[in-house]
């Protein structure tokens, strides 16, 4: 068995290629050597404050050097970080940091009035520590300021008072689209073995540090992050840089800047970019097409996207401006990496919503027996999998069963393949819209609607119906100047999908209202849908 451990991986390649880059934002800029000093610092500073192994250190901060700094902190530390969500409430955060058992905070100078605010009623959290961020004002003096404890860093590496272990966890929470956040809880060793699997410098599945050490010799691929840290596509992809002794780099700009971003491929030559679907895609696109030859964009190797499928045609459209690069659609979630996969290139594109099964997933129905070709099941990935929900046994049971005496990830995807293996998404079965006795799968169709050059992003919900039960509606952003017509694009979908799959009513808004990670609140959705219905019933 491999005994691997980020924080025993990164500070190996510190001592590799010391003088390399390692965290990019802006005009900062963080060696390998400078990344794991201030780390050393953080992690004494927090080990100062009084914790017990593998307690939670949350991280409530906006994409930056500090993110990634802080997560190597923590685990040299041997604590688990919580990731947050910046778009939180106050009872969300309060909810989440309580329900984390955190005894630390990390955050953005930014937040100080929410964190001030709450910090009465979370009587655990002991340690407060403060990110300037330009945002005025000074550190308080509850709070410890990060800078301060960064720079006390020595490039002795820290040793905790206990040993690290491949068992360490790495907590990520996740919101759903409905209840709660809760915590998926990965073994250090696990998480870094399938994401080492996919890795662009692929070290031995039963490797040691030996292994790192013989195979770095040069810095890796610059990566930017275009989605948020917060959330397991930007995290996993991040760690995977790292992993091979590349750099990351984040963008200054806090909501998505698509000159930014272009401008940083450039002057940084990014080799890789994680993206969340059409929602970055798009505009990536329309400013490729607007404004052709403005950007140098050669040094681009792949662009992967997770959370959020993309369409064939956006895929198209930014390999005619780049042919030699890869765009990755990968299909995963917290709970379960490597589900599915597709890869296109100049020499032909994936159709949208389709990918190859991966090597440890396949199709099973509610008894965990694997469905022929065709047949609709949920998709479920074997072996090295999330240990569980953090304080949800019966929850942790039915998303991780043990089948056959294997441990098995089943968050609930339901899709079909073909059978040369291509894999048809159609959703999460608890959206699932029953229309007269058909079983409607809402990404199915939402897909289909974002092939229509008229509409930017859409969401499908089902509304309460006396004769069928529930009907179809779709919520749908507009593209810019677009003016839609609904019995078109009704026609759209039929001409593309089973005539009952077909939306009854169309209702444009002005955003869809996806998080972050890309995903849609369909209680909203349906809310809107049943509004823009009532309305046109009055009127008429």
């Amino acid at each position: 068995m491999s005994s691997w451990n980020f924080a025993d991986v990164w500070e190996v390649v510190a001592e590799k290629i010391p003088e390399a880059p390692a965290l990019l934002h802006g005009d900062r800029r963080y060696t390998w050597d400078e990344t794991n000093t201030r780390a050393n610092g953080i992690a004494s500073a927090i080990l100062e404050s009084g914790v017990s192994q593998q307690n939670s250190v949350a991280q409530y901060l906006y994409n930056c050097p500090e993110y990634l700094e802080s997560t190597f902190a923590i685990f040299k530390a041997g604590l688990v970080p919580v990731n947050t969500n910046y778009r939180y409430g106050p009872k969300e955060l309060a909810y989440l940091w309580d329900n984390s058992d955190a005894v630390a905070v990390i955050f953005h100078a930014s937040f100080l009035p929410l964190v001030s605010q709450l910090r009465a009623d979370l009587p655990k959290i002991h340690a407060w520590i403060w990110v300037n961020d330009g945002t005025g004002g000074s550190c308080p003096e509850w709070a410890f300021d990060y800078q301060k404890c960064a720079a006390r860093g020595t490039g002795d590496n820290l040793r905790a008072p206990w040993s690290r272990s491949p068992d360490d966890v790495y907590m990520l929470y996740t919101g759903g689209t409905t209840g709660m956040p809760k915590g998926v809880m990965w073994r250090q060793d696990d998480l870094f073995s399938v994401i080492n699997e996919g890795g662009f410098c692929f070290y031995p599945p039963e490797g040691t540090l030996d292994d790192v050490r013989n195979t770095l010799s040069m810095p890796g691929p610059v990566h930017l992050s275009a989605c948020p840290l917060m959330h397991g596509t930007g995290a996993f992809t991040a760690f995977n840089a790292l992993d091979t002794g590349g750099s990351v780099v984040t963008m200054t700009s806090r909501a998505f800047d698509v000159v930014e971003l272009l401008d940083t491929v450039e002057s940084a030559q990014v080799n890789v970019i994680s993206i969340v679907g059409d929602a970055f895609a798009k505009p990536i696109l329309a400013a490729l097409d607007a404004d052709p030859g403005r950007w140098d964009i050669s040094s681009l190797k792949i662009i992967i996207s997770s959370g959020v499928m993309w369409s064939e045609q956006t895929k198209e459209g930014l390999l005619k401006h780049h042919g030699g690069m890869l765009l990755a659609d990968t299909f995963s979630s917290s709970e379960a990496l490597g589900m599915g996969m597709s890869v296109s290139s100049a020499g032909g594109s994936s159709r949208t919503a389709t990918f190859t099964i991966g090597e440890h997933a396949r199709i099973v129905d509610d008894e965990g027996k694997e469905v022929a070709a065709g047949e609709v099941g949920r998709l479920a990935v074997r072996g090295r999998t999330p240990i569980g929900y953090y304080k949800d046994e019966e929850k942790s049971a039915r998303t991780f069963p043990i089948i056959d005496g294997v441990r098995y990830s089943i968050p609930g995807d339901y899709a079909y393949a073909e059978a040369d293996g291509t894999v048809h998404l159609l959703g999460r079965g608890s959206q699932c819209i029953n229309t007269g006795g058909e079983k409607v799968y809402p990404e199915e169709v939402e897909e289909v609607l974002k092939l229509h050059p008229d509409i930017r992003d859409a969401a499908v919900v089902g509304i309460p119906d006396e004769r069928f039960g529930e009907v179809i509606w779709a919520v749908v952003e507009p593209a810019p100047g677009a003016d839609l017509d609904t019995a078109e694009i009704v026609q759209f979908v039929k001409d593309r999908l089973a005539s009952y799959k077909a939306p009854r009513g169309v209702v444009a808004v002005h955003s869809v209202g996806r998080s972050p990670s890309g995903k849609l609140d369909y209680k909203a959705a349906k809310e809107r849908a049943v509004a823009a219905r009532d309305a046109s019933t009055s009127d008429s």
